[in-house]
């Protein structure tokens, strides 16, 4: 999902104070394009957003989005609902409250999945984890961001044989999707730990790299300064706006839709494939494990979508069947636990256009056998600022559904097991 601007005036005033940018008073709503002119109208704000912010890009009728509606522009806004006819709700009176709300009101001291932490905790809770795990959890470097943080993740391998049917994992590359690495680091605790008989066959019987965090700049900028912030932090001396999106900033299909050559938006691809250091840092250490990866995932918020390649064409990819099964299959483990209904297909038809991205590039460029992407809880509601109390249940689901997957794969003559 994508939010088009940074706050203007307020946002710098903000950095150059040192202070957190705030969010009192802006409201968020939902509005269904039902037609052209509808589309069209909201396709001028993304381009000139004028302080308004659009959580999701405007592609195509026939799709919800939610729009950060300023207090200085709720007439405005109130103006363009009736004139053209939009059905609209509103989703919270104030952003602000969302951001307060987010964390417990007293944190723990120790790491725990009861609420959000920072970097420096993640990467000190994997560094525990992979002494106390030290047979079979390694450390990975996979490189170092545009302000020299390192880019950690961890390497998980029961077996004997070092060229195991490998599952790769990355999250966070959108920086305020706080959901992710919290997901991402109990699945890798439940790994290590659980003794569900489902789970330790997937622990025991493939080799996992699990990446929590692979925008560290743009995640410590969320808990330091803006709480909204998405891209990375690169700097160029051609604009005076900071960052890419690195889900736009890959290889395969760069600039082919749903991407803008703005440095100043949030999906700006970058000024060519791989500018930023944390995705040539993604795709080198990838080439190092690429022939034996059977499935990468690509972990996100917000939507509740479970989706496969491509997302700037909606023509089939080489086993367009075996992702629609294993897709399915994962939808339906998402709902066995609380119920949560997620939307299995194609990216661009269950989503929007976009192009550059991880997923699509693993397919298109490696011809990895299966590759999807998750747009974890929820569907609006609270968009990127899910309470901490659902991290745990919405973890579990997730562990469930790729172990779902990985069953399905297996009936399908996937996932070899080797010791």
């Amino acid at each position: 999902m994508n939010l088009i601007y940074v706050l203007g005036f307020i946002f710098v005033l903000g950095v150059i104070s040192g202070e957190k940018v705030r969010w009192d008073n802006y409201q968020v709503w939902s509005l269904a394009v039902t037609n052209d002119n509808q589309l069209k109208v909201l396709q001028d704000i993304e381009l000139r957003p004028d302080g308004y912010q659009l959580w999701g890009s405007v592609t195509h009728v026939g799709k919800f989005v939610e729009i950060v509606v300023p207090p200085h522009k709720l007439e405005d806004f109130h103006e363009i609902i009736k004139n053209y006819n939009f059905k609209s709700n509103i989703l919270t009176e104030n952003l602000q409250d969302l951001i307060e709300n987010e964390q417990p009101k007293v944190k723990s001291t120790s790491f725990g999945w009861d609420q959000y932490h920072t970097l420096e905790e993640i990467y000190d809770w994997l560094n525990e984890t992979i002494i106390a795990n030290s047979v079979v959890a390694k450390p990975v470097l996979m490189g170092y961001s545009w302000e020299g943080r390192s880019i950690r993740g961890i390497h998980l391998n029961y077996g004997k044989n070092k060229n195991r049917t490998t599952i790769f994992v990355e999250s966070n590359i959108h920086a305020r999707e706080w959901i992710t690495p919290a997901a991402t680091t109990w699945i890798i605790n439940e790994l290590l730990t659980s003794e569900d008989p489902e789970v330790r066959f997937a622990a025991e019987n493939f080799e996992w790299y699990i990446f929590p965090c692979v925008n560290p700049d743009g995640y410590v900028y969320t808990h330091t300064t803006n709480r909204m912030w998405r891209k990375t932090r690169s700097k160029r001396p051609s604009s005076s706006c900071y960052g890419v999106d690195g889900n736009r900033n890959f290889k395969y299909s760069w600039m082919q839709g749903g991407s803008s050559s703005d440095p100043c938006s949030d999906t700006y691809a970058g000024p060519e494939p791989f500018s930023e250091f944390e995705t040539r840092a993604i795709s080198e250490f990838f080439e190092t494990v690429k022939d034996r990866v059977e499935m990468y995932l690509s972990f996100h918020s917000y939507s509740q979508l479970l989706m496969y390649p491509y997302a700037h064409t909606q023509d089939p990819i080489n086993n367009q069947q075996d992702h629609i099964k294993l897709s399915t299959a994962g939808a339906k483990a998402l709902e066995e636990l609380y119920g949560t209904k997620y939307t299995a297909g194609n990216a661009q038809t269950v989503l929007y256009t976009t192009s550059g991205g991880s997923r699509d590039w693993a397919k298109g460029e490696h011809n990895v056998p299966f590759s999807f992407t998750y747009e974890m809880r929820d569907t609006g509601r609270y968009g990127f600022l899910l309470p901490a109390e659902q991290i745990v249940p919405n973890s579990q689901e997730v562990l469930h559904s790729v172990i779902a997957m990985i069953k399905e794969g297996q009936s399908l003559n996937y996932f070899p097991v080797t010791y």
